[in-house]
């Protein structure tokens, strides 16, 4: 038994978040209550009738327990001990999932302490988009997610279960890992992470010595050499994009034990916070202690994650991922809601591609509890929800540590951060709002991550030079033919064209155009995920190019202005409508796995409403005045 952090008396909620929420609630009326509906059958029968095993016919039990030791098939033979599901995304190539390896034997032996029994459920697969960087097989990154989610929804479907525990880390799989268990939200589910690598060379010096040889002053043993010294060790890469927002976004949702997230991998105290993780997922099948997924993650909790996005100026994956994971719980959040939350929260990180500092230096600036401590003395987070760990979101404003080799959380930060230039209080924000903003015009609606653009970038007018392929634009620059003031507009990269890759083989070519001096944004129906850095970019423009968008219409010389201050995207002077669109350059289905994925480009919707092939929601949702259906936590 863990001392878990009692809740702490909290203000009341800020008026505009208040509304946001309120409005996704009416906006969610009908799908959220039939979502409830159905979690809330399958809980009565389970309370009424037992266990899942208790309806499975002998037959089916035995194939279920043959694999287990004596002791384990024992228990699960009486049909009245907790199983435990563990799904996992470990991998021996991926860093961040490397520490994965270990972790099923010790949850199991700590579960079988705690009274109950886990089984292995099954394994999803784990992309790296640092790997797949401006090749093939990119164009099933985002993808991906969707299949995580269903690899999850096969490994709980044989219904032996009654809780969940949940291993991933990065980009795609922790939101695929979500839906999928959204799918079984009768059940009590904790996401247990692998925490960061130690910190190698800093992220500043990295992408230095990225733009040196895009300028053709570091060759490729020198750039080989910097990268191995940034990403060097077990664990998370250090820098903030998806695959940190994806913790941060597990704590906000109250899915990870408290301050989990940071935690480097290996360590002592990592070790601990598995083993609770494990002995906890067996309190939560008690009846008095129940949180199933489906209740932990409402429309408060929703609101939270975004609020703590924006505060932290994280990945802009999480506009759609966000997006994905709540509609998989009945609940549609839109680009809209992400816009009247960045007006009033604060950007209170620091975290490279944002500032200088790594994720272990925000971890010890004061980390999650510190960053939620603050934002809940303003009321921008909801306290009132539930967690893993029981209700109330102001447990997670305690930090855990080993005292004596005991596990232990200790009271909220009294001082607050520890490093202001890395993290700060709202009272002293890095700036005023949020780090991501919407952009809508003539061009469609995309968004822009404007925490790491100086003020001076934040609006560029200029002509467009249309690219459709990473490497046409590249095969530009070096034949000195993007040396002026213009707009890169790269399309036909949305899900429908080609499964939208991130693009950040762009990255250090734009950012060799702005320092020396031209103004340089980039327009694109792609992705640029959490290091989209200092250049501003129109990311996500929807509807797509190859879905009639009008990127398909613009052309060479068009003057475009991308205006973060004021949140719009336009073609000035010209009329897109009397224009034939461009044909799509390929079909984007051939090779290396690509024609699988056929069916999914198909499907797909459109970026604001999560690029998925779940969704049925549509982005301009109806409905908008109907009773809310705010949850009790």
């Amino acid at each position: 038994m863990c001392n878990w952090p009692p809740p702490r008396a909290s203000r009341d909620v800020h008026l505009a978040v208040a509304e946001v929420t309120e409005q996704i609630a009416r906006r969610s009326r009908a799908t959220r209550r039939a979502y409830l509906d159905r979690l809330e059958r399958r809980i009565e029968r389970d309370q009424r009738d037992g266990r899942p095993r208790a309806h499975a016919g002998c037959a089916n039990l035995a194939h279920g327990v043959a694999a287990c030791g004596a002791e384990e098939q024992d228990r699960l033979a009486r049909r009245d001990v907790p199983n435990v599901a563990i799904v996992s995304a470990y991998n021996d190539m991926l860093s961040a999932h490397q520490p994965l390896d270990r972790y099923p034997a010790l949850l199991k032996k700590e579960i079988l302490r705690a009274g109950g029994v886990a089984q292995f459920a099954g394994g999803v697969p784990a992309m790296c988009d640092g790997i797949t960087q401006g090749r093939p097989g990119m164009e099933l990154s985002l993808f991906s997610r969707d299949v995580v989610a269903l690899a999850t929804a096969v490994a709980l479907a044989h219904d032996m279960f009654d809780a969940a525990l949940l291993l991933g880390v990065c980009d795609k799989i922790v939101p695929g890992l979500v839906a999928g268990a959204l799918s079984f939200g009768h059940l009590p589910c904790l996401f247990v992470p692998a925490g960061p690598m130690p910190s190698g060379i800093p992220n500043a010096e990295k992408a230095r010595v990225r733009e040196l040889h895009a300028d053709g002053q570091v060759d490729a043993d020198e750039l080989l050499e910097s990268e191995l010294r940034s990403y060097h060790a077990p664990g998370t890469c250090t820098f903030y994009g998806t695959a940190n927002t994806n913790q941060l976004v597990m704590e906000a949702l109250g899915l990870h034990l408290p301050g989990a997230s940071f935690v480097i991998a290996g360590t002592a105290l990592r070790r601990e916070l598995t083993a609770a993780a494990g002995r906890r997922i067996v309190e939560l099948t008690e009846p008095e202690q129940l949180a199933p997924i489906g209740r932990v993650v409402d429309e408060r909790a929703i609101v939270n994650a975004v609020v703590a996005l924006l505060a932290t100026g994280g990945s802009t994956n999480h506009t759609m991922h966000l997006v994905a994971m709540a509609a998989a719980a009945g609940i549609q959040l839109t680009w809209r809601d992400f816009a009247a939350l960045s007006q009033i929260v604060p950007l209170l990180a620091r975290i490279y591609p944002n500032g200088n500092a790594d994720i272990n230096e925000f971890q010890a600036a004061g980390g999650t509890a510190t960053l939620f401590a603050s934002l809940l003395e303003v009321g921008l987070l909801h306290e009132d929800v539930l967690t893993v760990v029981g209700p109330g979101l102001s447990r997670y404003t305690s930090a855990p540590e080993l005292i004596a080799g005991e596990l232990v959380w200790g009271s909220a930060p009294a001082a607050g951060s520890i490093d202001p230039a890395v993290l700060r209080s709202p009272q002293y924000p890095f700036a005023q709002d949020g780090g991501i903003r919407v952009l809508e015009g003539s061009l469609g609606r995309a968004v822009i991550k404007v925490s790491a653009v100086a003020e001076e970038h934040r609006t560029v007018q200029a002509p467009a030079r249309v690219f459709e392929d990473q490497q046409e634009f590249l095969d530009a620059f070096a034949d000195g033919e993007c040396d002026r003031d213009m707009v890169v507009v790269m399309r036909f990269q949305g899900p429908r064209a080609n499964g939208m890759p991130e693009l950040h083989r762009l990255t250090p070519a734009l950012g060799v155009l702005q320092r020396r001096g031209h103004r340089i944004a980039l327009v694109t129906d792609g992705r640029m995920s959490g290091a989209s850095g200092k250049v501003p970019a129109a990311i996500h423009c929807t509807p797509e190019a190859a879905d009639g968008g009008a990127l398909a219409r613009v052309r060479d010389g068009d003057l475009i202005r991308v205006d973060a201050r004021a949140g719009t995207l336009d073609v000035l002077d010209v009329d897109l409508r009397a224009r034939e669109p461009a044909e799509p350059p390929h079909a984007g289905d051939i090779g290396t796995g690509r024609e699988l994925f056929r069916l999914f480009r198909g499907a797909v919707s459109s970026a604001d409403a999560g690029a998925s092939i779940f969704s049925m929601l549509d982005a301009e949702v109806a409905d908008p005045v109907s009773a809310p259906s705010l949850t009790p936590a």
